[in-house]
């Protein structure tokens, strides 16, 4: 890695560090909305906790009327660009990344000018993904089994990171509303996702990225609304 790569990566700990001074906001009734289709505008997502990940689930809600490909969730580490990505490739389809190995997940009911509720899970021990979409889930596939995700998180939403903390592709951002986002650094048992899909209110605040509780930096052109129908 080049003096450019070791500032760049000092620089995003630094930002992490100023953000962990700052007051957690609740975001309880309130989501992101991302206007327009663009390469900076974005929203970075300081972690509750640091460490490396040998399990994840993410869960969140989304509005939007794109039909191309566009990123949920990028979360990237020094080591991997893609370290965890949830990403929507069409309408029904989905793609899970970890550390650059992926899988897609195909026949998952999803509907456009809606809002749609997706969880995402990985498990070291046995390699398995699975995706929930509207309470339907996919079929279970492997993804890298054995090693965790390690390294400092650089978690961003409305753009894809093709590196750490950066090189967006507009054709890839997020267009529409995400709100209710919550990451665990475990498997979230299926009562448990289940629950979330029908929005009820049991164990389903993440203990990594926390919606009730939450450090955030908007960059760009993003809007915090209150919510609309979710």
């Amino acid at each position: 890695m080049g003096v450019f790569g070791i500032m760049k990566i000092l620089a995003l700990l630094l930002s992490y560090f100023l953000a962990s001074l700052a007051e957690k906001q609740d975001l309880s009734g309130k989501m992101f909305t991302f206007p327009e289709e663009s390469d900076t505008a974005h929203v970075i997502l300081i972690p509750n906790l640091s460490k490396s990940l040998t399990a994840v689930t993410v869960c969140l809600r989304f509005f939007s009327d794109l039909t191309r490909a566009q990123s949920l969730f990028s979360f990237a580490t020094p080591a991997s660009s893609n370290g965890f990505l949830l990403y929507k490739q069409a309408n029904g389809v989905y793609e899970i990344d970890k550390n650059d190995k992926f899988q897609l997940f195909r026949a998952l009911g999803d509907y456009p000018n809606q809002w749609n509720s997706v969880c995402a899970t990985w498990n070291s021990q046995t390699g398995i993904a699975q995706i929930w979409v509207n309470g339907k889930q996919s079929t279970r596939k492997g993804i890298g089994q054995g090693g965790d995700i390690s390294g400092a998180p650089s978690i961003i939403l409305g753009q894809e990171q093709d590196s750490y903390g950066g090189k967006f592709d507009k054709t890839q951002s997020f267009v529409g509303m995400l709100t209710d986002i919550n990451m665990w650094d475990s498997v979230l048992p299926h009562p448990e996702i289940a629950s979330y899909m029908n929005r009820v209110p049991k164990k389903t605040d993440g203990n990594v990225i926390n919606w009730k509780s939450i450090d955030f930096t908007i960059k760009g052109y993003v809007i915090v609304e209150n919510q609309m129908n979710a």
